[in-house]
């Protein structure tokens, strides 16, 4: 990671940046505000005037993340394979991201803010599953939800893991959402 020197602005986005960036290049474990100021080029307790501690950064970039990947399925089609398509996109450009939004170990699960951007992530797919015109989805909205986030979440994981090499990964999680859920 190249290092940049801070002047001015807003320090918490930058930590953020630098935060996804490391937790995708080699995990969350090895972290420390310390190594995030040196990268910000800011003193070593800089960083801690807003995250406190690693449990407050992570919420915070969970929190980020959650909130991006609202704002990507807000914007697709009103239909689920179109969401399908928006949440393995979003996992595969926000990889820090998304490896803690999923890792309730690393933040504060009970935090206010947090809790609300994943309530609208939830709600923004949640919204996708209702588009599908099977029975058996319309009968059984939660089940059908349940189903639904664990195919994009799923196959998100697998490609972002390696144990899937499509050549375009976002076509293939449109391609399953069809052969699942359009009948």
């Amino acid at each position: 990671m190249a290092r940049q020197s801070y002047h001015h602005g807003d320090l918490k986005a930058v930590i953020l940046v630098h935060a996804a960036a490391l937790v995708a290049e080699r995990g969350a474990d090895s972290i420390s505000l310390r190594e995030l100021a040196r990268a910000a080029g800011v003193s070593h307790a800089a960083p801690a005037h807003h995250f406190t501690d690693r449990r407050g950064l992570f919420t915070a970039l969970a929190t980020e993340g959650f909130t991006q990947l609202a704002a990507a399925l807000r914007e697709t089609k009103p239909e689920f394979a179109y969401a399908a398509r928006a949440y393995v996109q979003f996992a595969l450009d926000h990889p820090g991201h998304y490896a803690v939004m999923f890792d309730k170990m690393l933040y504060d699960a009970a935090d206010p803010a947090l809790r609300a951007a994943e309530a609208e992530a939830a709600a923004e797919l949640t919204g996708g599953v209702a588009t599908l015109a099977d029975p058996n989805a319309q009968s059984d909205p939660d089940g059908s939800a349940l189903a639904a986030w664990s195919l994009v979440h799923g196959f998100a994981l697998l490609t972002l893991n390696g144990a899937v090499t499509d050549a375009d990964p976002v076509d293939t999680a449109e391609r399953l959402a069809r052969i699942l859920f359009s009948g």
